[in-house]
């Protein structure tokens, strides 16, 4: 019998044992060369990082005052190594006015490795953000009582104004999705970033350079005096200064004017784009927003039915009205579809083919500055009806399609790009749209309401101050922007690039007239009491319940300073609120303040609330 033969089990095992000892190898490649998790935590043992925070850019408004600022705060650290088994819990919470539960709920948070990524027992972890001075100093002459617990000092944001929230935004401690977001690895947990406005849109200037001290420590953990004499310390740099486009006394008027009102107010620099007001109403106190209270304050405002957190002035989409029919002028005008002289009639109101849209008694039949001037809504229905039957264009989503590419030139349908977070687009038709809503059977006449500002077109009140912008110029802006200028650098190239639209110099220059026309013994005749040559447009936009109050204008007539839009919702005619509202504006910025007469009349608006309810929105 033969004897069996082991020799493949000696190979077998052989290879085994060479590939285990190969896994291990580059298993322990892996983790000291290619990985540096325990070199990271090695260090943490015997180094101390101390970050050192920058102070964030102050922000400034175009006069030089300053708006933003910093003060000084604390933040209480704790190494949870050092701490365990020698902090007396119940005198630490005594001491920061907490809980135990709250202590201990705290302590859960930060060695919860997916709400504190990379925590580690001998590093410093953030227990509590921002104590104010009264706290701080209180909490200091007890602080040895503490071991493993340190003191941080930073900044917080203070306002010096309660008025431009909406504008600014604020700051708040960085989520995970921020971290996970940015595009570099500047943030970690406890670390604070701008949430909203401009806060955060110009955040990777405002918020500076970190530095560190890197400290050596003991097997205890004492620290021992800085590693390698501090040649490898950085200081903290600071971050950039900011100028902001807004007058903030305009601004605080303009708010006064909002108070008990829900709308919004824009105003535009139009030789250069810049905004000079942004009013979101019902606004809030930025101030609220500060330290550990911002929480608690952006909870009460999110609870509030008439959203104050809302900025309307980019995100609210409402319906033009009649300050639309400026847009349709310069259409109709740069396509030959009618003159300056075009006669039409109006005999209360658009009629044909058993459609009526009414309008308010004057005479009949119209020209373009008289119609602009009344706001009829008649005459530019025909324009309207003229154009989509125009032959020229060779189909009815032809000349839809025409119209609309008049209406994006404008600066409508599409974000304007303004350098805040959440603008919205608003919404402007085409040919493709009404194919689809009617099933390709649809006319002049299934559109018309879009001609006076109704119907599915929407604008944010940024797009009817750009417009109003673009009259100004007699045909061109300037993307808006709030910032002005930042310290060391320039404003992106986008904001200084003009834009020019389809419709032609002449026609601007007699929707100009028209303007004019309409602020000497038109709708707009409260302009006429101002001391300077203003132009203007009312709308009144309808509504389910009140209709809302629009106007959108400009000054001077030659050389204009201001274009200004101004909405109030359920506020009625054009004439009731939006006019006297922009007219104060107008001479707040351009004289520097307002006349005796007109300070009375601000007060006025100032105590007029509108009674509102959340249905009637």
């Amino acid at each position: 019998m033969r004897r069996p033969d082991y020799s493949y089990r000696r190979l077998v095992i052989g290879g085994i044992s060479i590939l285990i000892v190969i896994i291990y190898a580059i298993r322990l490649f892996t983790l000291q060369i290619l990985s540096d998790d325990y070199r990271r935590k090695a260090d943490s043992n015997a180094l101390l990082k101390r970050v050192q925070y920058p102070s964030r850019g102050l922000i400034y408004d175009r006069k030089g005052k300053l708006v933003v600022y910093n003060e000084v705060s604390y933040d209480v650290m704790i190494v949870t190594n050092e701490a365990k088994n020698h902090l007396d819990t119940l005198a630490f919470c005594d001491a920061l006015g907490i809980t135990r539960e709250q202590f201990e709920e705290r302590l859960k948070e930060i060695k919860d490795s997916k709400k504190n990524p990379g925590y580690t027992k001998f590093s410093q972890q953030l227990f509590m953000g921002q104590l104010d001075e009264k706290l701080f100093l209180s909490f200091r002459e007890r602080l040895f009582r503490f071991p493993g617990i340190y003191v941080r000092k930073r900044t917080i944001r203070q306002y010096a104004y309660p008025n431009g929230a909406h504008v600014l935004g604020d700051v708040g401690e960085v989520s995970q999705r921020d971290i996970d977001e940015a595009e570099d690895r500047y943030y970690n947990r406890g670390d604070y970033i701008g949430k909203t406005g401009v806060e955060r849109s110009y955040e990777k200037y405002l918020r500076g350079i970190k530095g560190v001290q890197i400290m050596v420590r003991d097997a205890r953990g004492r620290v021992k005096g800085h590693y390698r004499e501090g040649k490898l310390d950085r200081r903290a740099v600071s971050g950039n200064n900011i100028t902001l486009g807004i007058d903030i006394d305009l601004q605080a008027l303009a708010e006064r004017l909002m108070k008990g009102k829900i709308g919004s107010i824009v105003a535009i620099e139009p030789s250069t784009g810049e905004v000079l007001c942004m009013v979101s109403s019902p606004s809030y106190d930025p101030r609220g927003m500060i330290g550990k209270h911002r929480s608690k304050t952006h909870q009460e405002l999110g609870k509030n039915p008439f959203k104050p957190l809302l900025n309307r002035a980019i995100m609210g989409q409402y319906p033009p009205g009649s300050t639309f029919k400026t847009s349709q002028a310069l259409t109709f005008l740069s396509e030959g579809i009618l003159t300056p002289y075009s006669y039409l009639p109006c005999n209360g109101g658009f009629s044909h083919r058993g459609l009526r849209v009414g309008c308010h008694a004057h005479p009949s039949p119209i020209n373009l500055t008289e119609a602009l001037s009344t706001s009829c809504n008649g005459y530019f229905c025909w324009g309207l009806y003229y154009m989509m039957g125009k032959k020229k264009y060779g189909s009815l989503v032809n000349a839809m399609n025409k119209w609309r590419d008049y209406m994006v030139s404008m600066g409508f349908g599409y974000k304007l790009g303004i350098d805040l977070p959440g603008e919205s687009r608003g919404m402007i038709p085409n040919g493709s749209y009404y194919n689809e809503k009617y099933r390709h059977s649809w006319g002049a006449l299934s559109v018309i309401s879009i001609s006076i500002g109704q119907g599915e077109v929407n604008l944010t009140p940024l797009q009817i101050a750009n417009l109003g912008a673009t009259i100004a110029n007699r045909g061109y802006y300037y993307i808006p922007h709030v910032v002005r200028q930042v310290e060391g650098g320039s404003i992106d190239s986008i904001y200084t690039e003009r834009h020019r639209t389809m419709a032609s110099t002449w026609a601007y220059q007699w929707v100009v007239r028209g303007m004019r026309q309409s602020a000497i013994n038109g709708t707009c005749k409260a302009l006429s009491r101002l001391p300077f040559s203003a132009c203007g447009k009312t709308g009144t936009a309808q509504n389910r319940g009140h209709d809302h109050s629009v106007f959108m204008g400009f000054a001077p007539m030659e050389h204009p300073k201001i274009a200004i839009a101004v909405y109030v919702e359920n506020g009625g005619f054009g004439a009731d609120f939006g006019v006297p509202i922009g007219a104060l504006l107008m001479e707040q910025y351009i004289n520097g303040k307002l006349s005796p007469d007109n300070e009375v009349r601000a007060k006025e608006f100032e105590s007029r609330s509108i009674y509102y309810s959340a249905e009637s929105r």
